[in-house]
């Protein structure tokens, strides 16, 4: 549909992917959502610029058309989600195509194969030591991430253990497998075919092919009716239902954690100034999204020579930064310290005409968090992820303030 045609076009209020096409039905960009008519006309919001950054903003205004996929679950959205990214690379989506946070699902190639969940920095040494045998991701939502893991392993129980299920385990390793496979974390039983059978039909599903999936669980079911084998296909029957009724409740509540008003990963950027006496002045940036720490979009700043002190260095650091508009917006901005250096962040946002909101930490006498400043309301609905995003702040610049003073001496 044209999005001229959004207006009178009655989307569904369904979970689902939408696809942003430009010119030519170019794919620009994928997105997954569990209501399809809230989120795709979030993008045309007067505060998109705010909400989403520049990046999108510019994708929205290349875009010609928009299209969307309605599926049955909006674990089946992430899926679907993250098998178009891998397969049509969209630039909007690949802009991070470098960033290594990204999550990722790799089946091993052993007896017993594991399913594991794996961090994209660490995915080609995992891919060649476990001899992967699928691949599925990448998956950019940390939080709907992990509990879609939850939901997959109770549709399709699996091994993840650090180590492969073998003759070579240790007593310690047998015996911690045994555990827990005695209080349901892993399959109770090591049934070799039943155990890759499972994984077979786990692959379907990860591939999006659930029709498939279900048309072999229906055969075989009908197949063990056919021998009376009718405790086997009863066992099917629940499967089908349970596969065609995915309860994910948890991947709806995630979405509003991670993607607050707008929809996006909520993005916190946090900044801090490091010096000694006024020497070697640096400011950083360090970046939460989703609740994790994106260290592959941290920044650097060095201070001009004469400011020697917390505000004005901050002040320079957020004026620099401001003009990066090719960097993603954020939706909460955290700054080390009270209200001075709230009131800065604030006027340098001001100047810009930004309505970003501040959180202020200020710290006790052991450096230790006492209390927020700001707009304290967001900092207590997100406060692990601005307590996060501070400490990393803190971190980065005291660690690379240390490294000017020792390449200076």
């Amino acid at each position: 549909m044209l999005k001229e045609e959004l207006e009178q076009f009655s989307l569904p209020d369904a979970p689902g992917v939408y696809l942003f096409r430009g010119a030519r039905r170019k794919l620009l960009y994928v997105g997954k959502a569990t209501s399809l008519k809230s989120r795709v006309r979030s993008y045309f919001s007067k505060d998109l610029i705010e909400t989403r950054g520049p990046a999108i903003v510019k994708m929205v205004a290349e875009a010609k058309s928009v299209e969307y996929v309605e599926t049955d679950s909006v674990l089946e959205a992430l899926i679907l989600e993250a098998n178009l990214i891998k397969r049509y690379l969209p630039p909007y989506n690949t802009r991070d195509k470098d960033d290594k946070s990204f999550n990722y699902i790799v089946i091993t190639g052993e007896e017993f194969p594991r399913v594991l969940a794996v961090r994209g920095k660490e995915l080609e040494k995992k891919v060649a030591e476990v001899g992967a045998t699928h691949l599925f991701g990448p998956y950019p939502h940390g939080l709907q991430f992990k509990e879609a893991m939850k939901i997959i392993r109770k549709l399709f129980p699996y091994f993840d253990t650090p180590f492969p299920i073998d003759s070579d385990m240790s007593d310690r390793q047998r015996k911690k497998l045994v555990f827990n496979q005695q209080i349901g974390v892993y399959p109770r039983e090591l049934n070799k075919r039943a155990y890759r059978k499972t994984i077979k039909h786990l692959a379907l599903f990860l591939s999006g092919k659930k029709k498939k999936l279900l048309a072999e669980l229906e055969k075989e079911m009908n197949a063990y009716a056919k021998n009376e084998q009718f405790e086997n296909a009863e066992a099917l029957k629940r499967q089908i239902f349970v596969l065609s009724h995915i309860q994910d409740v948890s991947l709806i509540k995630n979405e509003f954690k991670e993607y607050g008003k707008a929809g996006s990963d909520y993005r916190i950027e946090a900044y801090d100034i490091a010096h000694t006496s006024g020497a070697e002045v640096v400011g950083v940036m360090a970046v939460v999204e989703g609740g994790e720490a994106k260290k592959s979009e941290y920044r650097k700043f060095k201070i001009s020579r004469d400011v020697n002190n917390d505000v004005a260095g901050l002040t320079e650091v957020l004026l620099r930064r401001l003009g990066h508009s090719e960097w993603p917006f954020p939706k909460l901005i955290v700054v080390d310290g009270g209200k001075a250096q709230v009131h800065a962040a604030q006027a340098v946002l001001k100047q810009y005409g930004i309505g970003i909101p501040v959180v202020g930490v200020v710290k006790d006498e052991r450096h230790r968090p006492r209390e927020f400043q700001g707009n304290r309301a967001l900092a207590r609905e997100h406060e692990r992820a601005v307590l996060l995003a501070n400490s990393e702040a803190h971190r980065f610049a005291i660690n690379w303030h240390r490294t000017r003073l020792r390449r200076r001496s």
